[in-house]
């Protein structure tokens, strides 16, 4: 047996957190599954791309500063 059999599903009523790991097998998911895996993935790239603007518009600010 496989252990993540084991491991409750994500879904109505389930009050589990869905996550998705690098590299991780995927044979086994749902098409309901590899949708929530996407859009967690989505938002977490438009966070990331997000994090990364405020970043360098802060790294142009320091050097805007600096640099006069």
């Amino acid at each position: 047996m496989r252990d993540d059999e084991d491991r409750p599903r994500s879904g109505p009523g389930s009050s589990r957190t869905v996550s998705h790991e690098i590299g991780q097998p995927l044979d086994a998911l749902s098409v309901a599954e590899f949708d929530e895996r996407l859009a967690l993935l989505r938002a977490e790239i438009a966070r990331l791309e997000q994090a990364r603007a405020a970043k360098a518009a802060s790294l142009a600010a320091a050097d805007a500063f600096f640099k006069k």
